[in-house]
């Protein structure tokens, strides 16, 4: 098979790692790729948002299954487009990929079919959402209502704070189209967690948990990333809460996307917040998290083409799913500033030093003649698995150790209680 990874993260790089190892597969593309993926498949010049040049590109080359990474072409309909052209794709379609795409649709849909969230309300105009405002306490979050490159979501802890972030948002328009609508939501306090499920043909078969640490400094402090470091599985999931969240969650999501004739077919990541013992879902994302897919793609024993292509099919059953009972951690590094400002372009040296047991997932990076240079906030993510989180620990932080660039930057708590 002719395999095609649309992406260019860390995410992506994982993917194509694991996909290398199926063999059914003789070729893999990576479009854009990064220079992690440029060592296992060939990358291709063409950005995740140009759909019909991707389109082009599966057709002239045979291309017989896609992979979509990032949510920004499944919100455009890249699916929908793939399909009408008889290629199979791997990814939700259009419909389904608003459920990421708005917020407000997600929360409509969790409020309908009794998906335990936090309250919200919905404003399109400033001065409403400013009145709106005084239906919360402090603090409160805000979130403009589309992708927004994941920088959308906003924590308020006062009334002059939340103003402002409002007027950027619905008046200064800093996201643009994105934000031409807010939620406004009640702050959850509690442990955060993350479930990706399988879903296809009204089945939603959860994956290995994992726990991702969005913060950028220790302790959980600071502005929220795209994630520094993840675990899994999450030391938070045990039977009692999986029941929980099988009774509470998955079955009315289910009866949800039925009752909404939502034909959802690929990866449903909950975002999930255990308030006093109770799941409540923070944020439905419809593809692969990153850091998450880095800690549970090595843990998967099963081939992921299998999963790919049975997801297709509707076919796809529990025990499709095989995992080895290693511990995963990663732990991100990244460039100074992010995720505010940040250089590029600094030589990255000592991967090939880490142990070999260590895998290396590349966020963003590229080559330039023979160097590989930094390309982004999040740079690289160093991944060990062992029998233990403690063992991991101080495998992954040995090895970094050795890896070397200019203002690299990391937490050195991930995985610590």
């Amino acid at each position: 098979m002719k395999v095609l990874v649309l992406g260019s993260g860390g995410r992506e790089h994982a993917l194509c790692w694991k996909i290398a190892k199926s063999n059914k597969v003789s070729k893999i593309y990576c479009a854009p790729g990064n220079g992690g993926t440029a060592e296992i498949a060939e990358n291709i010049d063409i950005n995740v948002d140009e759909i019909d040049n991707l389109l082009q590109f599966a057709l002239k080359n045979n291309i017989d299954l896609t992979v979509v990474g990032p949510e920004q072409p499944l919100v455009l309909g890249i699916v929908d487009k793939f399909q009408e052209n008889g290629l199979r794709i791997f990814g939700v379609n259009k419909e389904c990929a608003r459920l990421e795409g708005s917020k407000e649709f997600s929360k409509e849909f969790m409020e309908k079919y009794n998906v335990p969230t936090a309250k919200y309300r919905a404003f399109t105009v400033l001065e409403e959402a400013i009145e709106g405002i005084k239906e919360f306490s402090y603090p409160l979050v805000i979130k403009a209502d589309g992708l927004c490159a994941g920088k959308g979501v906003i924590i308020c802890y006062s009334e002059d704070e939340a103003k402002k972030t409002l007027k950027d948002i619905l008046g200064n328009k800093i996201f643009g189209e994105e934000g031409n609508k807010v939620v406004i939501e009640e702050f959850l306090y509690g442990i955060e967690t993350s479930l990706l499920c399988v879903v296809t043909k009204g089945k939603i078969i959860p994956m290995e948990s994992a726990k991702d640490y969005k913060k950028i400094y220790e302790d959980d402090k600071g502005p929220n990333t795209g994630g520094v470091g993840c675990i899994s599985p999450s030391p938070i999931f045990n039977e009692e809460l999986s029941k929980k969240i099988e009774e509470n969650i998955l079955k009315n999501i289910r009866y949800g996307l039925d009752k909404e004739d939502l034909d959802f077919r690929g990866i449903l990541f909950i975002g999930l917040m255990i308030v006093n013992g109770d799941p409540k879902v923070l944020e439905f994302n419809t593809r692969f998290g990153d850091p998450e897919t880095e800690v549970l793609i090595p843990r998967l024993d099963s081939d992921i083409v299998d999963l790919f292509e049975k997801t297709i099919d509707g076919s796809f059953m529990e025990s499709d799913l095989k995992w080895n009972n290693n511990r995963a951690i990663t732990v991100v590094l990244t460039s100074g500033g992010y995720p505010e400002k940040y250089e590029k372009g600094f030589k990255i040296t000592g991967i090939d030093d880490v142990d070999k047991d260590t895998i290396v997932f590349h966020n963003g990076t590229k080559m330039i003649n023979k160097d590989l240079v930094t390309n982004g906030g999040r740079v690289l993510s160093v991944v060990s698995l062992g029998k233990t989180i403690e063992d991991t620990r101080d495998k992954v932080y040995n090895d970094i150790e050795k890896i070397k660039f200019s203002n690299i930057y990391y937490r050195k708590d991930i995985g610590k209680f």
